[in-house]
């Protein structure tokens, strides 16, 4: 899934870049002023990263999500992971029962100035701390805090009471799935639920704008535009296909059996005529499940149009490049719905690619996504082609405290709460010299 608000972040971080690089240049200049050389001027030391997180990048804008995806997967592999991380995870939370992008300082009360309270990422936690049980509690405050902050319109939006989006309002009714409530009873004063807020976002024949993006009906827009017009957007079609079918991240792999469902494009919409703007709700005949299955055929259109992956234009970059973590979600998508066929199509392309992207070796909520696209098509979730994706996702942070299929402690790594095997085994001969020096002993005592 990917509601992980990349132009957020980046935007958040080109903000942050532009304002710091002044103040470090005047400080720089500053000291030079004062006579000090400019090799003194000491670059600020980075902080010290917990250890029960996954990742070695600045967590600042992604800390709980990463490290959510990071359990999921495991749990999705089969893996129990460690307690340090899902404790690291677990006093992420604020007293109001929400969760931050990230907190430095878990001591320290959250603040909603320097903190804020982020849908997205309380979202993605509650199913992660779901998925791996023991913390129901904290599941529920979440939930409660996501409900007590639902928009008239049935969704949800980055921020608390900000404009709902497709890709928030997905990641919370895969919350409310994992933690076992029904979204289509989650509905705001008016009696919308999300399924409205998600549904009223995509690209049906009479939606407005779609006169702009002919042969892209069943897409899902992220927000409509200034001017109401919805745009086609593969990182929202992705999140919104799965959630229409009420599924989050963790959705149950494909039925090795099951036969490959056909992908249906969407030919019409409901009381409005091809072409013709429609204003309000655009819900399709069949509700969400059409809705999800016109998503689908969208996806499967695109990403074979693309030779079996999305591209997106990054900034500085003039040639549009793969884009391979939306190409991960869509497979989960594909494969949630039962489209077997495109969904193996696009997991064979990342297969065949997995080394073209960086994100790949070290970064776990990449590494995350391809185990969970591998697991919801039937595959080994903790493998893609040749490479061993658990054992990459297991060097970014604390191993596993047990592996797949493995009641041994063999493969354990220590992570401070466990005695490593090593130490059993020295131990043992440490006992086993004693004994035998004891009985040299007894025995030369006798021959006295």
């Amino acid at each position: 899934m990917s509601p992980r608000r990349r132009a957020t972040v980046l935007t958040a971080a080109t903000v942050l870049c532009a304002t710091a690089a002044p103040v470090a240049s005047a400080a720089t200049a500053a000291s030079a002023a004062a006579g000090a050389p400019a090799a003194a001027v000491a670059p600020a030391v980075k902080p010290k990263l917990p250890d029960g997180l996954y990742g070695t990048a600045d967590p600042s804008y992604d800390g709980v999500w990463r490290q959510s995806m990071a359990l999921l997967a495991l749990d999705g592999a089969g893996a129990v992971p460690a307690k340090k991380a899902v404790d690291w995870l677990t006093e992420q939370q604020c007293a109001d029962g929400s969760f931050t992008a990230y907190r430095a300082d878990p001591g320290k009360k959250c603040d909603p100035d320097t903190t804020p309270s982020d849908t997205n990422a309380t979202a993605l936690a509650a199913q992660a701390l779901a998925a791996v049980g023991g913390r129901s509690e904290a599941v529920r405050e979440a939930v409660d805090w996501l409900v007590s902050v639902q928009n008239k319109d049935g969704g949800w939006g980055m921020a608390p009471r900000s404009p709902s989006d497709a890709n928030s309002v997905s990641v919370v009714i895969g919350a409310l799935h994992a933690a076992g409530k029904d979204p289509r009873k989650v509905t705001a004063e008016g009696g919308r639920s999300p399924y409205d807020a998600l549904l009223g976002l995509q690209l049906t024949c009479g939606a407005k704008g779609i006169e702009d993006a002919p042969g892209q009906q069943g897409a899902f827009a992220y927000q409509p535009d200034k001017k109401g017009r919805l745009v086609p957007n593969n990182d929202a079609t992705a999140a919104a296909t799965l959630a229409a079918l009420g599924k989050g991240a963790l959705a149950e792999p494909l039925d090795k059996d099951a036969k490959s469902k056909p992908v249906t494009p969407l030919k019409c919409a409901t009381g409005a005529a091809d072409g013709e703007r429609q204003d309000g709700p655009r819900e399709l005949p069949g509700g969400r499940k059409a809705a999800a299955g016109a998503g689908a055929a969208y996806l499967a259109a695109t990403l074979k149009k693309g030779g079996g992956h999305f591209t997106t234009v990054t900034p500085g970059e003039e040639k549009p490049q793969p884009d391979y973590a939306n190409t991960a979600d869509a497979v989960v998508a594909l494969a949630a719905g039962g489209h077997r066929t495109e969904a193996r199509s696009s997991l064979r392309w990342l297969a065949a690619h997995l080394d073209d992207w960086d994100k790949a070796d070290d970064d776990p909520a990449a590494l995350s996504s391809l185990m969970l696209a591998s697991r919801a098509t039937g595959g080994d979730p903790t493998r893609l082609g040749g490479t061993d994706l658990l054992a990459r996702l297991g060097r970014t942070g604390p191993a596993p405290a047990r592996m797949p299929d493995s009641d041994a402690s063999s493969e354990k790594k220590d992570d401070g709460a466990t005695i490593p095997v090593w130490a059993f085994i020295l131990v043992g001969l440490a006992v086993g010299a004693g004994f035998g020096i004891l009985l040299s002993g007894r025995r030369k005592r006798q021959q006295l």
